[in-house]
């Protein structure tokens, strides 16, 4: 028999320690060391060096022929993937309890099962619940295989019997391996059931797709080294009283990374919402001080969203700095820009800062609108409903290009703006029809702008 001996394993990085402590050595992260029973078995004979080369060949030889994907039914969801499933690919969908990662991903399946053999693992739920769910959406399931289990080997048998194009596990958190003795959502079984599941979709070409459940802080749970076995990881994020939810991609090998989703939850499941743009410019008739549209980019595709600011009067000795889908270290610096060269000064007051819809900008290119939003509030000056405005400013107060200006101009054109603030870089050098086009060169050619209107 194998002995077994007990380390503690780091929930977060994975690094073991034979004794416990309240702070992991390698990570540094507190109260994340779990007991783990470990089973020490003798590698099996013949798995040493065989003594052959593998085989290679020049990069230029490899034939580098077009991926063949497999269409979701969703144009979101393929955006995020970079054009749909591939075959033999690993993805991790990750998401809050309630965003409605369960509802998207037996929405797909089913729509799948139509044409290719699908599977439907769950561990957490019976197959009644899966049953009720698809009832409630409205979904027909005739040709869906669903299976309540947990073991990856029964997994793995089912796999290779049925010989699916799809497969579903919901979740990763729960599978165990059965030569492992730790307990379903270790660090060790979470990493050995993904790299076995791995494994068994690169030999049999099966498209496998994983729910992950998040941290506290918003992360995918489960040891770092999940991240570098999968393909492809997505976050689907959105308020569980909210109808909106939004599908990011994180990490993609067949596609671009930063991708953006946008999808309604309604009684019949997810609804991919193919004009986000005009989603998020839902705005009053009548327009209010600290308001101000920008143009961001998001993957492959530029979006207009509303950022709102709120300056006021502190109360007490320390202003706060709040926002809400920006970065707040970020809102700090330029605030000091602004005290710098554009003499407001902004120290005593509270600012308050927030994206309209939920979306979570994470460019440079909302600078410009972030300040004049703030400038806005201060001065209680309405910016003009049909202005849109993007750049990025720099610590000396210049309005510097960013990636794809006039992309960004055609989008806001299209959707009835007139007037765009842009740097000087991003000015298209042929007209665009209905806009007016600004460039600047410093941040004090905006705010001078502004002041004239």
């Amino acid at each position: 028999m194998a002995k077994t001996r007990t380390e503690y394993q780091c929930q977060d990085c994975g690094a073991a320690s034979r004794q416990w402590a309240g702070q992991c050595v390698t990570c540094g992260a507190w109260n994340t060391l779990v007991e783990a029973v470990i089973a020490d078995v003798k590698p099996a004979a013949g798995r040493g060096y065989a003594g052959q080369l593998p085989t290679r060949a020049k990069l230029g030889e490899i034939s580098a022929t077009a991926l063949h994907r497999l269409p979701s039914g969703m144009g979101e969801l393929d955006r995020v993937l970079g054009g749909g499933f591939v075959p033999g690919s690993v993805v991790l969908l990750g998401g809050a309890p309630g965003a409605g990662k369960s509802t998207l991903l037996l929405q797909v399946a089913t729509h799948l099962s139509g044409q290719t053999p699908c599977l439907y693992v769950t561990g957490e739920e019976s197959l009644e619940q899966i049953a009720l769910r698809a009832q409630r959406l409205g979904l027909s399931g005739a040709q869906l295989d669903c299976v309540s289990e947990t073991r990856v080997e029964a997994i793995e048998a089912l796999i290779t019997s049925l010989r699916p194009a799809f497969v579903v596990v919901d979740s990763i958190q729960v599978m165990q391996v059965e030569t492992l003795s730790g307990a379903p959502g270790s660090v060790g079984q979470v990493r050995e059931s993904a790299a076995y599941l791995t494994r068994v979709a690169k030999r049999t070409g099966a498209v496998l797709l994983l729910v992950g459940h998040v941290t506290k802080d918003g992360t995918l749970a489960g040891p770092k080294v999940l991240e570098h076995i999968i393909d492809a990881s997505m976050m689907l994020d959105g308020d569980t009283g909210g109808r909106y939810r939004t599908l990011r991609g994180i990490k993609n090998r067949f596609g671009s990374v930063g991708e953006l989703g946008v999808f309604a939850m309604t009684e019949t499941g997810l609804k991919e919402v193919k004009n986000p743009s005009a989603l998020f410019l839902q705005r009053p008739e009548r327009p209010a001080p600290g308001s101000a549209v920008i143009c961001t980019w998001e993957g492959t595709r530029p979006l207009l969203v509303e950022v709102q600011a709120l300056v006021d009067h502190s109360l007490g000795g320390h202003p706060r700095r709040v926002t809400v889908g920006l970065d707040g270290q970020r809102l700090a610096m330029l605030l000091a820009i602004l005290h710098r060269h554009g003499q407001l000064q902004l120290g005593d007051q509270d600012v308050f800062l927030n994206v309209v819809g939920g979306v979570r900008v994470s460019e440079t290119g909302a600078d410009l609108g972030v300040i004049l939003a703030s400038v806005s509030s201060f001065r209680e000056r309405v910016i003009p409903p049909h202005w849109v405005m993007f750049g990025e400013v720099g610590l000396s107060g210049e309005v510097r290009p960013v990636a794809s200006g006039q992309e960004r101009i055609r989008e806001a054109a299209k959707h009835g703006f007139t007037r765009a603030l842009v740097p000087r870089a991003n000015a298209p050098k042929q007209p665009i029809v209905g806009m007016e086009i600004v460039p600047l060169d410093r941040l004090s050619d905006a705010l001078e702008v502004f002041y004239a209107t």
